[in-house]
């Protein structure tokens, strides 16, 4: 595994942040403007949520907080943790204009329990594209477990092991896994100078490294930390045009597959236990 993924990954966090907060595409005016707005992500999942009066929660790999401001709308006392010391400048801009009490903490995922201390949270959220950031589940499972007391609980929605390994670049439009659905040694070494939003700026660190890890990787990985599965349930959309040219957006705000959406899962929604 290479040594400075950290490194690397962060310096590309802390260029996009800004360019992230301002792109219309996170509606953060939107958010500002309205105080009982939802992000899309938690949005998608406010049935599965349930009551978070009073509930205190960490989210892990918060970027700039969208997501950690909706759920701290929702009555959670939230703690927000990122590696990117830039998104979380934005992260506490919008939590002070929203007038809505967050904390957010500077560390990467596997410190967190060091950092926030042990068995204190009940809830840990992760959210869309988080996990392909880390080189190992094993070990991210065993961070959820410290942070959560017994009885809390794992919600994490992320995009399918499926999704991430189709290469979208193909010119033939044809839907192939040709990257790894697999946790491997190495990571994917990327090197793209846009991002995932729609901006104007322009970027100078374009390297990152990133993970895909199997669904299986992910539930024995829990299973193993000490948390009981509890739901799991596979998607037919993401909240992003992760494939252009081939999928259509509906009126939820999701994006489907135009044709024939039933034969890939693209994202999915998990929660799990910690039992003791």
């Amino acid at each position: 595994m290479t040594a400075d993924y950290l490194a690397i990954n962060r310096a590309s966090w802390d260029e996009r942040a800004p360019a992230h907060a301002a792109s219309p595409d996170y509606q953060v005016s939107q958010l500002l403007a309205d105080p009982t707005r939802l992000s899309e992500v938690v949005r998608f999942d406010l049935p599965r949520l349930g009551d978070l009066t009073g509930v205190r929660g960490v989210h892990l790999q918060c970027h700039i907080g969208t997501d950690t401001l909706s759920l701290a709308r929702l009555g959670a006392r939230m703690t927000g943790v990122d590696l990117s010391g830039a998104s979380l400048v934005e992260a506490r801009r919008i939590a002070e204009a929203a007038g809505t009490p967050v904390e957010y903490v500077e560390s990467d995922v596997y410190r967190a329990a060091e950092v926030l201390g042990a068995g204190g949270f009940d809830l840990v959220f992760t959210g869309i594209g988080a996990l392909c950031w880390l080189p190992g589940v094993d070990r991210w499972a065993g961070v959820v477990a410290d942070l959560l007391r017994p009885g809390g609980r794992l919600f994490l929605r992320e995009g399918h092991p499926a999704l991430w390994a189709i290469d979208e670049t193909r010119p033939d439009g044809l839907l192939v896994l040709d990257l790894p659905y697999f946790e491997t040694a190495e990571p994917l070494v990327w090197n793209e100078n846009g991002t995932y939003v729609s901006t104007d700026a322009n970027f100078t660190h374009n390297v990152t490294h990133s993970w895909n890890h199997g669904l299986g990787e992910i539930f024995t990985a829990l299973t193993a930390a000490g948390l009981r599965v509890t739901m799991l349930i596979e998607h037919d959309s993401v909240p992003w045009n992760a494939l252009p040219g081939r999928m259509t957006k509906g009126d939820d705000g999701e994006w489907r597959l135009t044709e024939r959406p039933a034969r890939l899962p693209l994202s999915y929604t998990l929660q799990a236990v910690k039992v003791s």
